[in-house]
């Protein structure tokens, strides 16, 4: 569902910078990428529980070996957990269920989820960093299957950053403006910036890698 609502959203702001039928055909497919993103924001009403099973799980992290990808692991969870209530209630607000403002409830959802998303970039360049320094001080004493392993490794973990940084690059958009480059992007970069992180989620799904995208 993320895919094509990402998808929708670059075709359809492609097609708007046309004329004619195009342009109607653009119209109609950002109608279905606002429908879909709607249905995506009812269905994480029902994540928070996952999402606290996970964290509770994780803890502190007493099993991580690096101190420093321990303390990015538990603030990133942490805000992770923060999101979802922020969200449902902005949610609520524009539904009509509660009486509040919900512009104020968007912006803090989104500066967690851009928190997030900078965090999991961090992770990721700590643990490529350890991976190199891995494979340069035991590569020649390694078999082929433990060299295969780390290069799958930092495979996953470079798709990771890139997944994440094309989702933190909309997360920025979406903030108030003036904030650097927020409600600056065209729909349709914001589509290909998210149909590009989607991508790679599903093929780190596939092979079993990390992903992360909300």
């Amino acid at each position: 569902m993320r895919t094509l609502c990402y998808s929708c959203q670059l075709l359809g702001g492609v097609m708007m910078q046309k004329n004619g039928m195009k342009q109607d055909w653009g119209k109609s497919l950002l109608i279905v990428a606002s429908q879909l993103s709607h249905c995506r924001t009812v269905l994480r009403l029902f994540d928070d529980l996952a999402m606290m099973a996970y964290s509770t799980k994780y803890g502190l992290g007493k099993k991580e070996e690096d101190w420093l990808i321990r303390c990015i692991s538990v603030i990133g969870n942490l805000s992770d957990q923060l999101y979802y209530p922020c969200e449902h209630v902005a949610w609520a607000a524009d539904a009509g269920v509660i009486h509040v403002k919900s512009e104020k409830w968007w912006t803090a959802s989104t500066a967690l989820w851009g928190l997030s998303l900078f965090l999991g970039i961090l992770r990721s360049i700590r643990i490529l960093n350890k991976l190199r320094r891995h494979r340069q001080k035991h590569t020649e004493n390694d078999l082929p299957k433990t060299r295969g392993e780390i290069k799958s490794q930092i495979r996953s973990e470079v798709l990771t950053i890139i997944g994440c940084a094309s989702d933190l690059v909309n997360a920025i958009h979406w903030m108030p403006p003036g904030f650097l480059w927020g409600g600056c992007f065209p729909t349709w970069l914001v589509g290909l910036m998210g149909t590009i992180s989607s991508f790679i989620g599903i093929y780190q799904t596939a092979v079993g890698g990390n992903a992360g995208g909300v």
